[in-house]
């Protein structure tokens, strides 16, 4: 009865009590406001850039974050608390058992528990969350990617603008279109689209354009990005050699992209729609 009572002191209670409290907004809730007095600062602004710095179509390659942060649609996290490990004063740790559930609370007996560890810090006396399975270190490192990524794309998009734009009829705007198909470190594959739309009233009108697919070379100085280079592929008869030859072990990805039309007109108008949002332009309706 004595060991009962010792091994579970206040302070451990406490932790546990908190980790319960903390796993509401784990991983099935979305990043709300109220979630900063849960979080450490930095966890929270991590999460936060990380959330709203990828462009919707790439959803999909970081699954692992929005299910973290918006949960699994349809199922709630049901969270259990197995313990907590006191590192040191100032840091913890607990294990925690999650199953989903349905949101009329009920569960398939067969389904999984997964287990997870939750990291917590005490700042200013209070128990935040700092780390939940190694996220953090995940979220810096793609933002990082992101946003060196997001710096090529858009050197790219001057590139095909200014370059590549002046070869075709002009219009009132030139719009480009870049598709990924992989990086090697200053090397960026892609098929990429130049597209010069008319305002017609809340129009726009395609008006001329074209595909250019190859590979990149890009020059960063000072955090700027250039493009010093563009190995294009030929048009005709010896397109597919030096499609081959350009992107090498690169090729078949790039053959599943440019053989897909759905893809690639789903890419374009997600990247105009995107063109209108950032330059705050009046019209939302498009015609070929």
């Amino acid at each position: 009865m004595l060991l009962a009572l010792t091994a579970c002191t206040p302070t451990e209670k406490q932790l546990h009590e908190r980790a319960a409290e903390l796993c509401r907004y784990i991983p099935d809730h979305q990043l709300l406001t109220e979630s900063r007095e849960y979080l450490t600062e930095d966890f929270y602004a991590v999460l936060d850039t990380m959330f709203n710095l990828l462009p919707d179509e790439e959803e999909v390659a970081h699954e692992w974050l929005y299910y973290f942060v918006t949960g699994n649609g349809g199922t709630i996290a049901d969270f259990e608390v197995q313990k907590v490990n006191l590192i040191d004063k100032t840091h913890a740790v607990a294990t925690i058992l999650v199953r989903q559930k349905w949101e009329d609370g009920s569960f398939d007996e067969s389904t999984d528990i997964e287990e997870h560890r939750l990291y917590m810090e005490k700042i200013d006396g209070d128990w935040l969350m700092s780390d939940f399975d190694g996220h953090k270190a995940d979220c810096i490192r793609d933002i990082a990617i992101a946003r060196r990524d997001q710096a090529m794309r858009e050197a790219i998009g001057e590139y095909l603008v200014n370059v590549i734009g002046p070869q075709y009829l002009q219009g009132d705007i030139c719009v480009p279109t870049v598709i990924e198909v992989a990086v090697d470190d200053n090397r960026y594959y892609c098929d990429c689209q130049v597209n010069w739309y008319n305002i017609v009233g809340d129009t726009l009108k395609s008006l001329s354009g074209g595909s250019h697919s190859g590979c990149m070379t890009l020059s960063e100085q000072d955090g700027e990005w250039q493009v010093i280079a563009f190995d294009e592929t030929v048009d005709g008869a010896g397109n597919d050699a030096s499609a081959r030859r350009i992107f090498g072990n690169h090729y078949d990805i790039y053959c599943n992209i440019h053989s897909n039309a759905h893809v690639r007109e789903t890419c374009r108008m997600l990247q105009l729609r995107n063109y209108i949002r950032k330059h705050n332009l009046p019209w939302i309706y498009t015609r070929k």
